[in-house]
């Protein structure tokens, strides 16, 4: 793998799909290359799983190289935060032995989620019926809200008149939760939990991260941006409405995190060797038959957050070619291959077909009435999670690798066969 020395760049890592790529597990695995890690955008709907000596974390707002050495983690101003979930992550962390006060900055403007996003999203989503988005219920989406509206509360609020910048955020989302007759008997409890949140989150050094990043820079300092979600998910290029309230492509660096376009080098885009997708949207190669349960349980496709089953499918190379060039990907990152150890045959849609007509990219009008075309491969039947060199590899999983290769028109320079930190192979 390489990484750019000459003149330090922050190298960008984010999920190509409809988010629960292995993010988590790969950042842990490159961090030894970076000093500092840095999340750019999402909350605590996104759940990082990262394995490694016989335990397995994860990581909801904490960037995932918190656990090599002495590393610099930012929590960016592009992401929300939940200070009660915080509390929780943190005091987990703490009680596996992991101090994270001297190793974990936070953005002053990153923007709070407040007791009462929880229920505004809830209130919303009750609303909408059958056309649900499929939320969290984590208050994402209403804290993004106000951060647009400019009605939102940042962490550096804390310091500045916070009483009553709360108590008028408040009074405004109870006003707008009377409109939907949603009942407040839930709040005092997560008002409690919250404002113990806030004390264990005022133990961290709160940081003008966009300053903080660019001395980061300035000093070469090697820098490691960590995505949420996936790109199917972001805003503006994924599956709309069924997605996140950020930007969770390449461009989410520069205003999560304050970084110049000009300083992004490497940017790493990781896929399943497979598809998944958790909640409502389309997702043209969702498998609803034995196949799609297969591939559910034997890569335990189930939440690590929510614990929902995710939707489960064969890759989609046209939904990964979108992807690659909006991130400007330039090297790919495989995951979970050892999933497709067993299966007789793997398939690989190449095309949509839409309206009667073939076409290879994505469209606007993403539905329920595409119908996938696929390229048919052998599978390699046998185990991979014990490899590790690409020399081991059989046949058939190189042919598949290499067809990969081909149609997307980018290197796939790391294959991952397995949870654990050690199951990651590097390809030459």
């Amino acid at each position: 793998m390489t990484i750019k020395n000459k003149q330090m760049k922050v190298d960008v890592l984010l999920g190509l799909q409809w988010g629960d790529e292995g993010k988590g597990k790969v950042v842990d695995v490159l961090t030894p290359k970076y000093g500092v890690v840095a999340r750019f955008q999402g909350g605590p709907n996104a759940g990082h799983t990262l394995e490694f000596e016989g335990q397995k974390y994860v990581l909801r707002s904490i960037p995932s190289g918190i656990f090599q050495g002495n590393k610099i983690n930012i929590i960016g101003n592009g992401v929300v935060l939940d200070p009660a979930l915080f509390k929780v992550e943190v005091e987990g962390l703490e009680a596996s032995g992991h101090d994270l006060t001297k190793r974990l900055l936070i953005s002053k403007k990153a923007h709070l989620i407040l007791p009462t996003h929880r229920l505004l999203d809830a209130a919303y989503e009750a609303a909408k019926g059958d056309a649900k988005i499929g939320t969290t219920g984590k208050g994402i989406g209403p804290t993004y809200t106000d951060k647009i509206s400019r009605n939102g509360v940042r962490v550096g609020d804390l310091l500045h008149n916070f009483d009553k910048k709360y108590a008028a955020a408040i009074a405004r989302h109870k006003a707008m939760l009377a409109q939907y007759n949603y009942p407040l008997d839930q709040l005092e409890t997560i008002e409690k939990e919250w404002f113990a949140g806030i004390e264990v989150l005022k133990k961290f050094q709160f940081i003008d991260s966009e300053h903080e990043v660019n001395n980061y820079i300035a000093k070469g300092n090697s820098i490691l941006a960590e995505g949420a979600q996936g790109t199917m998910l972001d805003i503006d290029f994924g599956s709309y409405p069924f997605v996140t309230s950020s930007n969770t492509i390449c461009a989410g660096v520069c205003t999560g995190l304050g970084v110049a376009p000009r300083n992004i080098g490497e940017v790493f885009g990781i896929f399943k060797a497979y598809c998944t997708r958790v909640g409502s949207g389309p997702f043209p190669t969702e498998l609803h038959d034995e196949i799609g349960q297969k591939i559910r349980d034997l890569g335990h496709e189930y939440g690590s957050v929510t614990g929902r089953p995710r939707r489960c499918g064969w890759v989609d190379l046209v939904a990964l070619k979108y992807a690659i060039m909006i991130n400007g990907v330039t090297q790919l990152i495989m995951m979970k291959s050892d999933v497709l150890d067993d299966f007789d045959a793997i398939k690989a849609c190449v095309a949509y077909k839409m309206n009667g007509e073939e076409i290879d990219y994505f469209p606007y009008e993403a539905d329920d009435s595409i119908e996938p075309i696929y390229a048919e491969l052998p599978g390699w039947k046998c185990d991979m999670t014990k490899m590790q060199h690409e020399n081991e590899f059989p046949e058939e999983f190189n042919a598949y690798v290499d067809f990969l290769e081909k149609e997307l028109k980018t290197p796939i320079k790391v294959v991952s066969v397995g949870p654990d930190r050690k199951q990651t192979i590097f390809r030459g």
